[in-house]
């Protein structure tokens, strides 16, 4: 467990309470420039840089196989496997299928040639040759590529003098065929995911902590930055916590749910503009004991899952019917207590008009520091 414990950065908060209504006395700037400069310290800049996140801000988990015994598994699902590749490696696969394919039968065809003795008989008409106008493995490889890509230049060609001529032109359509069909589909279901959908769906860098109707939330913003929206949208949040359970056993990166609006329906979203999506701290929730104070001791992993099909739309249709899914994270560093989000929708000209500019923009607000278990009490 080599996790290292972070503070809520204050650099953060100097910039988000700019913005706040009320004016910082001379004390609290000076309180705050003193932190801001203990943040740049480099014992502080080592501590943040020791934090391993489990899931990267744009999504990328960080967790790494190794010493998987049974590979067998992998060529199994050997179609599912290829496309998983990256691009590089796909695109290397993509060749050498064709590539391996013309070598081998081109040097089957000059093999045959030459066990028959069509290489040494260029040029004679009493000859019957199999394969004709082939005398070495180059003119052997040209034949091979000419038959599987029909292109049929006419030099050189099996003729019916032979069959396992015949059978070897036709084995080499089959073979050509089959490989077409399974790396086009390859390419398709590769080029047609919709994984980069996931790139114009955007989170906060921040969540807040404040009171929404007397009940103290956890809040952060989710926000599409394309006019085809997502069909279907749900939304889901987990908690990565290590514990240590009464018997005494670690349990390492345990996996909890965050509620945020399942009983209600509130976690299906209709993504047409900006959403703050709230997590209430009640007794069901892990926040439920956590003050703004305890909140700095603690040490977890926020993770949020957004899902949803691409819209069929001219620009989608390859991609229509595909889920897309993406995700973010958030550490006890980017949790903000007692601010909230601000607006970034307006009315304009009888639209409404988002500004994304202010889609980060907080300010702080009057907030308890005490958890939700005290303010009920």
């Amino acid at each position: 467990h080599a996790l290292s414990v972070a503070n809520i950065p204050n650099s953060s908060r100097g910039k988000t309470s700019a913005r706040s209504s009320t004016a910082p006395t001379p004390e609290g700037l000076q309180g705050r420039r003193c932190k801001l400069l203990e943040e740049d310290s480099p014992m502080a800049q080592a501590g943040r840089r020791q934090r391993q996140r489990y899931v990267t801000k744009v999504g990328k988990c960080q967790v790494n196989l190794g010493n998987i015994q049974d590979k067998k598994r992998f060529l199994s699902d050997i179609f599912t496997t290829i496309v998983d590749l990256k691009y590089r490696w796909f695109l290397f696969v993509f060749m050498m299928c064709y590539v391996v394919t013309w070598v081998v039968f081109g040097f089957i065809y000059f093999l045959d040639a030459w066990v028959r003795g069509d290489v040494w008989h260029q040029g004679d008409p009493e000859w019957q040759a199999c394969i004709e106008n082939v005398d070495g493995f180059v003119s052997a490889l040209l034949l091979s590529v000419e038959s599987q890509r029909t292109i049929g230049y006419g030099t050189r060609m099996v003729t019916a003098n032979c069959a396992e001529g015949v059978i070897l032109l036709i084995a080499q359509s089959i073979v050509g065929s089959m490989i077409d069909a399974m790396m086009v589909g390859c390419m398709f279901v590769k080029i047609s995911r919709p994984k980069k959908r996931a790139q114009t769906l955007i989170f906060s860098k921040n969540c807040v902590i404040s009171l929404r109707d007397e009940k103290l939330c956890l809040m952060f913003r989710v926000g599409d930055l394309r006019e085809s929206h997502m069909v279907d949208a749900k939304i889901r949040a987990k908690l990565i916590k290590s514990r240590q359970t009464a018997e005494g056993e670690f349990i390492p990166l345990e996996q909890s749910e965050l509620n945020l609006g399942y009983d209600t329906g509130e976690d299906r979203l209709f993504l047409v503009e900006p959403q703050i999506i709230c997590h209430v701290i009640n007794r069901h929730s892990p926040f439920w004991d956590m003050s703004a104070e305890s909140l700095r001791r603690e040490q977890f992993e926020i993770i949020i899952i957004l899902e949803g099909i691409v819209e069929a739309t001219g620009n989608h249709v390859l991609a229509a019917g595909m889920t897309c899914q993406a995700r973010t994270s958030y550490t006890e560093d980017e949790i903000l207590w007692g601010y909230r989000f601000e607006p970034c929708m307006s009315l304009e000209k009888g639209a409404f008009q988002v500004d994304y500019s202010r889609f980060e923009m907080t300010f702080e607000v009057q907030t308890p520091a005490a958890s939700a278990k005290e303010l009920q009490e």
